[in-house]
């Protein structure tokens, strides 16, 4: 069951929810068509809820806003972009566990 703590990014809300957060964001770019991104979304969906008021999780369709992807260099997804004071602070490309995540998640909210 996807969590409602994961916000929908896009080429709109980007700047207010993302380089504006007072919390650190990790930004899932993802698209429909994405084996390993269906595979890691059940993962975000946890880690939002244990994460929540520490970490924000979002998500970023890239067939929808390509301009997006293009800026930050997205050249393979699922690509997970950790965003701390509007700045790209950690990133991970393709399929990790979810230990790793963690290891991660905790590494951004300190």
């Amino acid at each position: 069951m996807a969590s409602d703590k994961v916000l929908t990014i896009t080429e709109t809300n980007f700047g207010d929810t993302v380089l504006k957060s007072a919390q650190p964001i990790l930004v899932d770019f993802w698209a429909p068509w994405c084996g390993p991104c269906k595979m890691i979304a059940p993962i975000l969906d946890e880690l939002a809820e244990e994460y929540h008021g520490r970490v924000l999780v979002g998500k970023l369709n890239v067939d929808d806003h390509q301009s997006l992807a293009v800026q930050f260099g997205v050249s393979g997804i699922p690509m997970l972009l950790f965003f701390k004071g509007g700045q790209v602070v950690d990133q991970i490309r393709g399929l990790r566990s979810k230990k790793d995540l963690k290891e991660t998640f905790d590494r951004v909210s300190k």
